[in-house]
């Protein structure tokens, strides 16, 4: 507790010359008795006794020329080389005694002249981390992608579950488009999407970003190492989305995410003054600032990621631990892979030669009825296998079934070929319905199944449809003798044109 002179003064007064014990002044005066001691003499009561020698006196002096010599010495590396000259203490005494004598160096704050631009010169962006989500049943990694314009400090946010670089260029042209334009140049820090090589001064670029920097006609500048002022502004926007909009917010995907951003954006963010013009706030003069910005150009640049890769064995392709079907004439070709946030395109030459939705899940198998239909047709030594994965491919409400029955240790082959032809006379949707219907009841079985659309079919008045002829149970047909006539009879029967056109005339 700090006290003022004048109350020291009266302490020193009632104890010195009144003679009144600690406790008392300490009751009088509204004060601890701690600070009554202090202000009394702190020396009267400190204890009494010799100092205690320590084993690092005799390597005080080294210690000192050493660390006037090597500033940024580490203490650990300290340590190691007073164990070779004897000393047997631990790192955490050397470390004391640094710190006690103050025998290294106060690193000295560095000053900054005030970064001052123009409207539509420059914009700055970095990525921020802010924790995991699930999406698809799989635990990933939540990144924003900020950039602001340093003048009118307007900013844009894309809320990302990947870091490479085609996601640096998605953000990208989402910024230009709510800007209204292209800045000048734009800073970036030393991120490996952006900057792949930096020797000193010299600095090897990505080649996705100078594509899209010569696209858009603005020049790309790294940030110097340890200059954290030159990208203040979109830092500091960084710290804002932490503290202000992300935390405790909920939300339930990242489209949720997003509306609730432009909303806040527009409510809280935009309605602040512009720090370059304080009469003006931040929506203002982004209004001010895109009549000066770069105009945008016609046609976007494609920010999908391009990779090439090959189908080995099985009609598959691998993206992001996930796996996505191809026509199984393919396996051995090179492919190539045109993957976006939603679609993942799989090109053979400059052919489209399959199309699958994104999947954000880990490990997954996504694939198309008519690519397992085509290797089944061509591989028929492996019906059952893909006859199976065919149905789940059409049915996936089929998968607890057949672990059902593989459970009880019957045979899956009969009943999936039997649930496939109920998906071809019934539907896949109406077949999965029964399925879970099945499955609820206990009765796991394609018989059941098919009872139950038998039973939704009477009940909606359709008549039943015929089933596929199995000449098994016919034997009657192995005797029916069918005549085959000259089809030469039936040409005579139609009329020839230029006949006609002939008796005509």
């Amino acid at each position: 507790m700090t006290i003022s002179a004048q109350t020291r003064a009266e302490i020193r007064r009632l104890f010195f010359g009144e003679h009144w014990p600690v406790g008392t002044i300490a009751n009088h005066l509204g004060v601890h008795h701690s600070t009554v001691k202090r202000a009394i003499d702190s020396d009267r009561f400190a204890r009494k006794g010799a100092v205690r020698a320590s084993a690092l006196d005799p390597y005080v002096g080294f210690v000192r020329e050493t660390l006037a010599e090597y500033p940024k010495l580490t203490a650990t590396r300290m340590h190691d080389m007073l164990r070779l000259r004897g000393y047997s203490g631990s790192v955490v005494q050397l470390r004391r005694r640094i710190r006690s004598l103050g025998l290294r160096p106060r690193p000295r704050s560095e000053a900054f002249f005030i970064r001052r631009v123009f409207p539509g010169e420059e914009a700055q962006v970095d990525w921020g981390y802010f924790g995991q989500i699930q999406v698809d049943g799989a635990l990933r990694k939540l990144w924003l992608f900020v950039i602001t314009l340093s003048w009118s400090r307007a900013f844009d946010v894309s809320f990302s579950l990947e870091q490479n670089a085609a996601a640096v260029l998605r953000g990208h042209l989402a910024g230009f488009d709510h800007f209204g334009g292209v800045p000048r140049r734009i800073l970036y820090d030393n991120m490996k999407t952006v900057v792949i090589e930096r020797v000193g001064d010299a600095v090897r670029f990505h080649p996705r970003l100078l594509e899209l920097s010569g696209h858009y006609a603005f020049g790309a500048y790294p940030c110097a190492p340890r200059r954290g002022n030159e990208k203040g502004r979109v830092e500091r926007r960084i710290k804002d989305l932490r503290h202000s909009f992300m935390a405790g917010r909920r939300f339930v995907d990242l489209a949720d995410l997003r509306e609730q951003f432009v909303r806040w954006r527009r409510e809280v963010a935009y309605a602040r003054p512009c720090p370059a013009d304080p009469d003006a706030t931040v929506r203002e003069a982004l209004g001010r600032e895109r009549a000066r910005l770069l105009r945008l150009p016609d046609n976007p640049l494609d920010c999908d990621d391009v990779r090439t890769t090959i189908a080995r064995k099985q009609p598959y392709v691998r993206y992001d631990t996930n796996r996505y079907s191809v026509p199984h004439e393919l396996v051995g070709e090179p492919l190539t892979l045109s993957v976006s946030d939603a679609v993942v395109r799989v090109l053979h030459g400059d052919r489209e030669v399959a199309r699958h939705p994104r999947s954000w899940a880990r490990h997954q198998i996504v694939d198309r009825p008519e690519h397992l239909a085509g290797l089944a047709e061509h591989k028929r030594k492996a019906r059952a296998l893909h006859g199976r994965a065919l149905l789940l491919a059409a049915v996936p409400e089929a998968e607890p079934l057949l672990m059902h029955l593989a459970d009880r240790d019957e045979a899956i082959g009969p009943q999936t070929s039997k649930l496939l032809e109920l998906v071809q006379e019934h539907g896949a949707e109406a077949v999965g319905a029964a399925i879970d219907t099945a499955m609820q009841r206990g009765t796991p079985r394609a018989a059941s199944v098919a009872r139950l659309l038998d039973q939704q079919r009477r009940a909606a008045g359709e008549p039943p449809k015929p089933g596929p002829l199995r000449l098994r149970e016919r034997p009657d047909l192995e005797e029916l003798h069918i005549t085959q006539h000259d089809l030469e009879d039936y040409d005579e029967l139609i009329p020839n044109p230029d006949d006609s056109g002939d008796a005509a005339s």
